[in-house]
């Protein structure tokens, strides 16, 4: 197969993935943290800034503005009122 139909078929194929990103966000962004938890989990943690990075771009250029769970912050736990005695 010429390099230039095996391009023009991954064009076609990324068109109809970011078409399916903008129907689907939420699915969308699902499979990118899915896929990014598996990778993340096959290097031991050893990439993860760098593959937190490429998920948030993959997410941007299919339009999903949705953060992922390994770059949502964890809140702060707030300490107990503590009562006088």
């Amino acid at each position: 197969m010429p390099m230039l139909r095996k391009l023009a078929v991954l064009a076609a194929a990324a068109e109809a993935a970011r078409r399916y990103a903008k129907k689907n966000p939420d699915q969308a962004a699902k499979y990118v943290d899915q896929a990014a938890g598996f990778v993340d989990k096959q290097t031991k943690g050893k990439y993860r800034g760098q593959i937190d990075g490429a998920a948030q771009k993959t997410k941007s250029a299919a339009g999903i503005n949705r953060p992922g769970p390994a770059t949502t912050p964890t809140p702060t736990p707030t300490p107990p009122p503590t009562t006088p005695i």
